[in-house]
């Protein structure tokens, strides 16, 4: 049950073309060959910052900053009211306990 089964590879069927026999070649030496010429570096577009596209980087950050800003603060309200309305049945809580046994 728990012996690996290893597979059997299948006898090939149809054509089988045979390897391909690699002849040593001599090398000769002779002339270096020229260094290739250096290749210009491609032309990159500048960036004109005119002031219509500085004004709105400006207002796209800002409005960014203010929708992370206003994210990060509703959750740490949600925290906070979770753990308020917990701590007040925490609170109800003990004090049925403690009137339930103030009775017996």
């Amino acid at each position: 049950m728990f012996q690996p089964k290893i597979p059997t590879m299948p006898q090939p069927s149809g054509l089988v073309t045979p390897t391909a026999v690699v002849q040593p070649t001599t090398i000769t030496p002779g002339t270096p060959a020229p260094a290739p010429a250096a290749a210009p570096a491609p032309a990159r577009p500048v960036v004109q910052l005119t002031p219509g596209t500085a004004v709105a980087l400006v207002g796209a950050g800002t409005a960014v900053v203010l929708v992370v800003g206003t994210v990060l603060v509703s959750l740490l309200l949600a925290v906070a009211v979770t753990s308020a309305s917990v701590a007040v049945c925490a609170v109800v809580l003990r004090s049925l306990i403690a009137s339930d046994a103030k009775r017996r």
